[in-house]
């Protein structure tokens, strides 16, 4: 399942991708660590960001310790699979990034600052990899 001695640093098409499922994944109604409301509006006032930077777990933990940030959620995104699960993005075989979905508080992080803590913690010169970590669900990305 997890897709060893595949190329998972090659970029499937839409034809090769994994059919996935109509609805949702279930998650979870409240964040872990904010307990705030995921599946809420994005509050007014508040902007939001999604990037991909490597391991959501690691880039999740960046913003959390950033100034401004209201909430933090993980996923995927830029993928052909309908609703997948993270067994499935582990196989290379989805198409999908995995990002965060920053939302913040423009009046004390502006986007720019979003963007300077996306370009000063990964590299994204790195192409389908960021450290150890190899496959192209691990590639850079800024979603607008």
């Amino acid at each position: 399942m997890f897709g060893f001695g595949a190329d998972k640093t090659r970029m499937i098409t839409r034809a090769e991708a994994l059919p996935g499922r109509a609805l949702p994944i279930a998650t979870a109604e409240t964040h872990a660590i904010s307990g705030r409301p995921r599946k809420a509006p994005v509050p007014d006032g508040m902007a939001e960001a999604l990037v991909g930077m490597g391991c959501f777990w690691g880039v999740e933990r960046i913003f959390w310790q950033t100034p401004g940030i209201w909430l933090t959620m993980v996923g995927y995104a830029g993928g052909f699979t309908q609703n997948p699960t993270y067994q499935e993005v582990c196989t290379g075989k989805t198409g999908h990034n995995e990002v965060v979905r920053v939302i913040f508080d423009p009046a004390t992080l502006s986007y720019d600052g979003v963007l300077q803590r996306f370009w000063e913690n990964h590299d994204p010169t790195q192409g389908m990899r960021q450290g150890n970590d190899r496959g192209t669900q691990y590639r850079s990305g800024s979603y607008c």
